[in-house]
This record gives C-alpha cells, structure tokens and sequence, in this order.
C-alpha cells in the first residue's frame, strides 16, 4: 500500500514540474522551433527531459 502511495505521489510531483517546465519554456525568448523542441523532449521523456531542460534549457 505504501508503494501505491509514494509512486503516486512521485509521478504527480512530477507532472506539476514538466507542466511548469512547458509553461517556463513557452514564456522564454527561445525561437518557436526551439520551443516546440524543448515541449516534445519534456513530453516524451518527462524525467530525463526535464533534467535536460533545467541543465540547458532557455532562460
């Protein structure tokens, strides 16, 4: 029961950082196809993308 509860709490901390990651990425001054780029890597890989977006991504 414990696990249940700790992964879920783990993968919605997760989803509330890749949403505020999106959001930082669409307000940042980056080119559209920037932009569009960083969303699909946050998207597809939400751990590992967001790691690489806090690393190297717009500021």
């Amino acid at each position: 029961m414990l696990e249940t509860t700790f992964g879920g709490l783990l993968g919605l901390i997760i989803l509330f950082l890749d949403i505020y990651a999106i959001i930082k990425v669409v307000q940042s001054s980056a080119s559209v196809g920037m932009k569009a780029l960083w969303i699909v890597i946050i998207l597809f890989l939400p751990i590992i993308g967001l790691i690489l977006w806090w690393l190297f991504g717009p500021k």
